[in-house]
């Protein structure tokens, strides 16, 4: 009776969520400095569920990721989540670690094209590194993102530190990683950006 008993909890799992939302990020999405619980991205499967959205969040976010080591995980966990969304938060390391710009560039078209391949719809979060890398690097940086999403037809979400990173009571000891009170904000930014794409692959379910 226990495993059928199992099986049973398994499949009614199964039906609780129509699909997945997986998230490929850094630091800034594996809530670095803080308890998992508190980070946007669980807060976002908290509002998801609120709302009624059947949609079960995917935490895929390393510390220190770079887009090339986020494109080389990305086929797995493609494989074993099959998303309906994928959310890309990549790019900060590999400008904080002067990385080209090309390189940089061929790695996001890389992971926008193979998560659209897979099925999934694409959301890309621009990132921006500190102007003491000069402002041709910084600003070329900057430019790529809209570029990318631009030629690649995917939506755009501006800079979702904008609002804490000058705010230093929303900033960790370090200057760069935002803090627990800060992570409401940073889903509320993304979320001007991902709630339309819910609602209509709501609609389309």
């Amino acid at each position: 009776m226990a495993p059928f008993f199992a099986v049973w909890l398994m499949l009614l799992s199964s039906l609780a969520w129509s699909s997945s939302i997986l998230v490929m990020g850094d630091s800034l999405s594996a809530a670095y400095g803080m308890s998992p619980q508190y980070g946007w991205v669980q807060l976002l499967d908290q509002r998801i569920q609120q709302q009624g959205y059947k949609y079960q969040i995917v935490n895929a976010s390393i510390s220190g990721e770079t887009t090339h080591g986020g494109l080389a995980r990305l086929p797995q966990a493609l494989a074993q989540h099959q998303p309906e969304l994928v959310i890309v938060e990549l790019g900060a390391n590999d400008g904080l670690r002067g990385a080209p710009l090309s390189l940089i560039e061929r790695n996001l078209i890389a992971l926008i094209q193979k998560s659209r391949n897979a099925g999934a719809r694409v959301v890309l979060l621009e990132m921006q590194i500190p102007p003491n890398y000069g402002p041709k690097y910084a600003d070329g940086f900057m430019a790529l993102f809209s570029k990318v999403a631009g030629q690649e037809k995917v939506p755009l979400v501006p800079f979702f530190m904008a609002p804490v990173v000058l705010q230093q009571e929303l900033m960790q000891s370090d200057g760069l990683h935002p803090n627990e009170q800060a992570q409401p904000v940073l889903l509320d930014q993304i979320w001007k950006t991902l709630q339309p794409l819910l609602q209509i692959q709501n609609e389309s379910g």
